[in-house]
């Protein structure tokens, strides 16, 4: 195996052995996938400022996200199906993150359930992501479910009212577990690796659903729960009752304007990710770094400003912070490291990160994360 050294290099690996619809709905947009590539365009885009004769001897990534210490202000994100990219992914992320500092946020959509979880990793807090159904006597249960798990905190989306249209998920006929059509068994044919992993696993299904919400049982129950339960009448409303219901640390993701990140504070938000779902959701919107400034314009003095959306190296992590995020989240390039490697894919990928965003800092003339500001950058 070829030395691996960035983000990309597990892509690449990740994208041999992870079957392609599972790879597609992790390295996809919706409709052209303008937004989703102009997050990262978007980023790349912005220049450093190079400093030198500065002593960087001694430097720190150390930070705080919601009052949690953490090694450097990068969370790892809430993303559906991570089981499906690796066995048992959801727990593998969650340790490879226990181990290196950083919180992990667990998708109401994952295989395993947060009881799962919670076990593998010795009941060590983590952060819970909570989607908004329609069936609010399930809602109250995994909120309860979180809070018995000890979750740190509840990070509630607020972009997914409706789905995105993504071509390659319905061109691929995207389900879990895969359909045994001719196509797939024979793509599930040349990823050995794949299959052998998943059969030492009983997590093959929405592990937080399945069991749990009334009805569903099996797959097919499952899917016409799923399809009926995503709720277009979501209100901030809502969002207080949560906050009431929950009473612990709240994060509010999918804002993409200032006044919907005002609503959020009202709401009763302790922090707000600017998100747009990664591109996979409303193409043609801003990027989450473009929307940054004007979110921590708007509420930044109020609560902590966090974002989410083509972050692939700790350079990147180093510009959002420089733009005045407290904190940033990873997604694809987690799940990268682990459809390439399992759990040691995960943690790389966190070094990579890590070494990225320290050395980049040091060559910026700071030694501290939380000094970093839009001096270090050429803009404008």
């Amino acid at each position: 195996m070829p030395e691996i050294t960035c983000i990309e290099d597990l892509r690449v690996l990740a994208k041999k052995r992870v079957p392609r619809m599972f790879y597609d709905y992790v390295d996809t947009g919706s409709w052209t996938e303008y937004t989703y590539r102009k997050n990262e365009a978007d980023l790349r885009a912005i220049e450093f400022r190079q400093r030198v004769a500065v002593d960087i001897a001694e430097r720190s990534t150390a930070s705080t996200m919601v009052g949690q210490a953490v090694r450097m202000p990068v969370a790892i994100a809430p993303t559906g199906l991570t089981g499906m990219q690796h066995a048992d992914g959801e727990i593998l992320a969650a340790r490879a993150a226990q181990r290196f500092g950083i919180p992990f946020t667990l998708s109401t959509m994952s295989i395993c359930p947060i009881e799962a979880v919670a076990e593998a990793t010795g009941h060590h807090p983590f952060w819970f992501q909570l989607y908004v159904l329609r069936d609010r006597g399930f809602v109250e249960g995994l909120i309860e479910r979180a809070r018995a798990a000890h979750c740190a905190a509840l990070v509630v989306t607020m972009d997914l009212q409706v789905f995105g249209q993504r071509h390659k998920d319905r061109k691929n006929g995207l389900s879990t577990p895969p359909k045994p059509t001719l196509r797939n068994l024979a793509n599930l044919a040349s990823k050995p690796r794949w299959c052998w992993n998943m059969l030492g696993t009983r997590h093959r299904h929405f592990g937080n659903i399945v069991g749990h919400a009334k009805g569903v049982d099996n797959i097919g129950s499952l899917v016409e729960w799923t399809r009926e339960q995503f709720d277009p009448r979501l209100s901030w409303q809502d969002v207080e009752w949560i906050k009431k219901r929950w009473g612990g640390k709240l994060i509010v993701k999918g804002i993409q304007e200032p006044e919907d990140a005002r609503l959020a504070v009202a709401a009763g938000a302790d922090a707000i990710v600017v998100s747009n779902h990664g591109g996979r959701q409303l193409d043609g919107a801003s990027s989450s770094i473009a929307m940054l400034p004007h979110i921590v314009e708007a509420v930044g003095a109020q609560v902590e400003v966090h974002m989410d959306g083509g972050i692939r190296s700790g350079q990147d992590v180093l510009k959002a912070i420089a733009l005045g995020a407290r904190g940033t989240y990873i997604g694809r390039a987690m799940l990268y490291g682990l459809g390439a490697l399992g759990e040691p894919g995960v943690a790389k990928a966190l070094e990579i990160i890590h070494t990225e965003l320290d050395l980049s800092m040091a060559f910026c003339g700071r030694t501290d994360i939380r000094a970093v500001d839009r001096s270090i950058l050429r803009l404008g």
